[in-house]
């Protein structure tokens, strides 16, 4: 599965890219540079390798963030919150799906709120367990959704607060919602 998708995020982010009103700056394959260099790369960008990619997106947005623990029980959810995370980050991908777990919950009957920490833990994952039990066969399609609802919203406030973000949202919206 993880190998599919990252194909799929480094099939649509391309490979070198040098934006002037992107403040991630150079990336390849969407890899920004200070990720690259956090992760020992330390050449050109435009020479940065695919293997090199795919062993960060892997560590960094699958694994760590431990979306392959989602990826058992709900995985087209995973695979969302893996896309969002590679643009917005693994936190904030994570705080939407606990912000959205929390607004499902019925005033907590079905399962108790949780810390929006942008951390896949033990309560995250029975939470997540206990909605899809509960709401039945659409529960992982509503909670993406979700998901998908927050991260919409985030785009948008990142355009009106910065205008240069403007030159990001339409792809934003077209390629990274639905």
């Amino acid at each position: 599965m993880i190998d599919d998708l990252i194909d799929a995020v480094i099939d649509r982010e391309g490979g070198y890219v040098h934006h002037p009103a992107d403040r991630g700056g150079a990336t390849r394959f969407g890899i920004t540079e200070a990720v690259a260099r956090a992760n020992g790369y330390a050449g050109d960008m435009r020479h940065f390798a695919r293997p090199a990619a795919v062993a960060i997106y892997r560590r960094l947005y699958w694994q760590r963030p431990g979306l392959d623990r989602v990826a058992h029980q709900a995985p087209r959810l995973a695979a969302e919150l893996f896309d969002t995370g590679v643009n917005m980050g693994p936190t904030i991908a994570i705080g939407f799906l606990q912000r959205a777990l929390n607004a499902l919950n019925r005033g907590a009957r079905d399962y108790p709120d949780l810390a929006r920490d942008g951390v896949i833990g033990a309560r995250t994952l029975d939470a997540l367990a206990s909605f899809l039990r509960t709401r039945g066969p659409d529960a992982e399609t509503v909670l993406i959704r979700a998901v998908e609802a927050l991260q919409g919203e985030r785009y948008l406030t990142l355009a009106e607060r910065r205008p240069a973000n403007e030159a990001f949202l339409y792809g934003w919206l077209a390629q990274r919602i639905g």
